[in-house]
């Protein structure tokens, strides 16, 4: 009697998000360097072999651990967009959302930020982010051609309307900072006051 194996594992959506949550949770910890496979593979509760299932080595990982963060805060921010409203209004409820989603996720805006200074960014496609945020991005670039938005380098346009964001949030930053409601409503007037023609 011949039995055939099959060569190949099948991936299991359990053990995947477990190896996401244990990547997250050993770098915000330990750090990226001290992150070794075993050791989220341990946190994970699988053997280290399984990772290579899914991944080709720890820097695959590690990128597609922040590229799935990423993809996850691009349909967070963009739920129930509308493209119908002024351009000061999409970006205010880009903000609002964006910073419900990183008090709802600290642990992954905290991975995303180590991860944004390290040197595995440079790893990660740039184009392959920017399309999950493509809609708000468009909103920008409609607001540049409707001479709304002033016509600058478009890293720069990005850094003074987001930048706030990042280091409102980073509690080590911004230590005395409440993030209510009025709060938040004062930084992105004065975000938009920045951009604004």
């Amino acid at each position: 009697m011949i039995v055939y194996f099959r060569s190949m594992r099948t991936k299991n959506d359990i053990k995947q998000e477990a190896l996401f949550e244990a990547t997250v949770k050993l770098v915000n910890e330990i750090g990226f360097a001290s992150s070794s496979v075993s050791k989220i593979a341990k946190e994970a509760g699988i053997s280290p072999a399984t990772i290579y299932v899914y991944y080709k080595n720890k820097e695959d990982l590690l990128v597609s651990t922040y590229v799935e963060i990423k993809k996850n805060m691009g349909r967070a921010v963009h739920e129930d967009f509308d493209d119908s409203l002024p351009i000061r209004d999409i970006l205010k409820n880009i903000w609002f959302k964006t910073f419900d989603y990183i008090a709802r996720h600290s642990e992954y805006f905290q991975y995303t930020e180590q991860f944004s200074n390290s040197p595995h960014q440079s790893l990660v496609d740039k184009q392959e982010i920017e399309k999950y945020f493509d809609p708000v991005i468009n909103v920008l670039l409609r607001g540049i051609e409707q001479k709304i938005i002033k016509n600058v380098n478009f890293d720069i346009l990005t850094a003074f309307i987001f930048y706030p964001i990042i280091a409102l949030s980073n509690a080590r930053v911004c230590q005395d900072f409440e993030l209510n409601d009025e709060n938040i409503e004062i930084a992105f007037t004065l975000a938009w006051d920045a951009i604004k023609l």
